[in-house]
């Protein structure tokens, strides 16, 4: 499987703009800029994408894991904080709230820290990656 999407930049770094567009169309040339990425203007930038990407994955990860563990989730919902300093992401945090009835405390907190650290996004960020949950 190959996943594809186009980047497209026009200008300098701080007076040009782009866009960007993947192949399902989800994003079709959304805009994204300088200020987009190191301040506050509209469109998106490249580390709030990875925080998207991140928290999706892992979520997904942490079903199929709890599922197989006959532990099958009510709702999941995952918010990913990306750290960029110093021109590198440093940091993805990952904020879970989680509905998985009849399952322990450990046993969750084993599975969540199996999918934090199984899930292909995961693997591929070279950063700390940390997790929070509250289980209800």
């Amino acid at each position: 499987m190959i996943r594809k999407a186009t980047a497209v930049w026009q200008g300098t770094l701080k007076e040009g703009k782009g866009n960007l567009s993947t192949e399902s169309e989800i994003l079709d040339e959304t805009q994204y800029s300088y200020k987009t990425r190191f301040e506050n203007g509209n469109g998106t930038n490249p580390e709030e994408l990875i925080g998207a990407a991140h928290s999706g994955c892992f979520t997904m990860q942490l079903s199929a894991f709890l599922a197989e563990q006959d532990f099958p989730a009510e709702e999941l919902e995952t918010k990913s904080e990306v750290t960029f300093e110093d021109g590198a992401i440093s940091k993805s945090h990952l904020i879970l709230t989680a509905k998985v009835p009849h399952i322990s405390e450990e046993k969750f907190k084993e599975i969540a820290t199996k999918a934090k650290e199984s899930c292909p996004v995961s693997k591929l960020l070279d950063t700390e990656i940390t997790l929070d949950y509250t289980l209800n």
